[in-house]
């Protein structure tokens, strides 16, 4: 890749070569286009994501490129060419396309998106950006977030473009703006929560002008969009580095901003030091969960670690014995879930199963460390429902105590509690515990029509399950019987 920046240090030498590879991989592909637009009369070239990703050994499938031509000239290139084509962004100058195609021996599936040359801005008041479209490539790089994500390739030459010295920084770990931070973050607020979201994904240094700007521009994240915010805020969430990116989100203030209990969390000690910093106990938490993931990143599980304590500012009491305490604040956290997910536009599932997870952080402690009993642990079971795994880990992760002893008994109480469950599950059906009887059933042998006594019958059995394990059908209708006779 010819460029006009020759570097010859062994960091850079490193990821040129890494990128070569990465580029001859998609070579079918990517070249194959680029000859259409050159066709056309249009340049095309790989950018962004894509060139910082190829630097860096992991370009996928997702590759991104920009253009002079405009929307409908892409269409008109691309539609013959790709195996599907989709509109979505044409608003904003992206086309987007499937191809298939041949690498090495095997058939893969590439996700395109061509974007035209352009530039991002709000005004003051508004939530949506206003696109202009540009006629330079350079025009268009030094719009992009982050020294970085402003690097090209021109295609099909592969002539590398990087104005901005973002290799320099890719290779040292720095993240910089192409220009002023305060020009990149007035174009588009959202780029302040994409250097958080960069240093947890890359474990990069944001610039020290950069963490100035975040700070004092933090106010003008408000008027983008509860979507886009989320979005950020979920990958980096799930990257390597969260504590990082969460670190930086507070110090910046933009956490008051977007996440503003989580900064909450910085309770003023008390002179005798009761408790711990529950700031860094939750990302602790939350670094110790990720540890616990079996199948990849797990935004259930790390949602609801980070904010399991988020109830605990609310009812902070200072008790006369110079203790603290923090009572029922897995409920009143709960709620403040869900309120927060609500406003960032989370689905309803999600909200419910990170709300109840932080309403059932707790259950575990409130047994003790004694012998479970199997009516404890079916209730256990039936509570957690199908979160039960993730309230396992959860759980685990909270124990942040330096006290070796206290750590290792309750890590032993809880494999206690797990081996409780494995046997009950052996002997009984837990993850789908019903009564001995079924509506129908309980009508039958009541002798009544559908109406708020099934339920109340339901719920009854429900209980005696619990409490009892199976019955089976002749106890069960007996023991209907005899809270029937009770009733009146």
């Amino acid at each position: 890749m010819p460029n006009a920046n020759e570097e010859t240090s062994p960091a850079l030498s490193q990821v040129q070569r890494r990128a070569v590879s990465e580029l001859l991989r998609v070579s079918p592909v990517a070249d194959d286009l680029a000859r259409r637009f050159q066709e056309a009369g249009f340049t095309l070239a790989l950018v962004g994501g894509s060139v910082r990703d190829a630097l860096l050994g992991r370009l996928g499938n997702d590759l991104d490129f920009t253009t002079d031509a405009r929307p409908d000239d892409v269409l008109r290139i691309v539609r013959p060419w790709a195996d599907a084509v989709w509109e979505v962004g044409i608003a904003f100058g992206t086309v987007g396309a499937q191809k298939a195609g041949t690498v090495g021996d095997t058939r893969q599936e590439f996700q395109i998106e061509i974007t035209t040359y352009r530039s991002e801005s709000y005004d003051r008041t508004s939530r949506k950006p206003e696109v202009a479209y540009g006629d330079s490539i350079e025009e268009d790089l030094v719009r992009r977030d982050f020294t970085v994500n402003a690097m090209a390739v021109a295609l099909p030459q592969k002539t590398f473009i990087d104005p901005y010295d973002g290799l320099q920084d890719l290779a040292s770990g720095a993240l910089r703006t192409p220009g002023t931070p305060e020009a990149s973050f007035s174009d588009d607020p959202l780029r302040m929560l994409r250097a958080a979201r960069f240093a947890a994904q890359l474990d990069f240094e944001v610039a020290p002008d950069v963490v100035s700007a975040m700070k004092a521009m933090a106010e003008r994240i408000e008027i983008v969009s509860a979507e886009r915010v989320r979005e950020e805020l979920n990958k980096l969430i799930l990257s390597g580095h969260p504590r990082k990116g969460l670190a930086l989100l507070v110090d910046t203030g933009l956490a008051e901003r977007v996440l503003p209990e989580l900064p909450a969390l910085r309770l003023e000690s008390d002179e005798h030091h009761r408790h711990k910093d529950v700031y860094e106990h939750s990302l602790t938490v939350l670094e110790q969960a990720i540890d616990l993931e079996e199948n990849g990143p797990d935004l259930v599980l790390r949602l609801a670690a980070l904010l399991h304590d988020i109830g605990k500012p609310r009812t902070r009491r200072f008790e006369k014995d110079g203790g603290v305490s923090f009572h029922h604040h897995e409920v009143v956290g709960a709620k403040l879930v869900k309120r927060r997910m609500t406003e960032l536009k989370y689905s309803n599932e999600l909200v419910k199963d990170v709300s109840r997870l932080v309403e059932l952080h707790l259950r575990f402690h409130g047994y003790g460390t004694g012998e479970w009993t199997d009516s404890a642990v079916r209730r256990y079971v039936r509570d957690a429902g199908p979160l039960l795994d993730r309230l396992h880990k959860l759980t685990r992760s909270d124990c942040t105590t330096r006290n070796k002893r206290k750590a290792t008994a309750l890590s032993r109480a809880y494999d206690g509690l797990e081996e409780r469950i494995a046997q009950l599950q052996e002997q009984e059906e837990l993850d789908s515990i019903r009564p001995d009887l079924d509506g129908n059933q309980i009508m039958e042998t009541l002798g009544v029509a559908p109406g708020p006594v099934i339920g109340a019958a339901y719920t009854f059995l429900l209980e005696l399950r619990l409490e009892n394990g199976p019955m089976g059908h002749d106890d069960a209708v007996s023991a209907l019987k005899e809270w029937w006779a009770r009733q009146g």
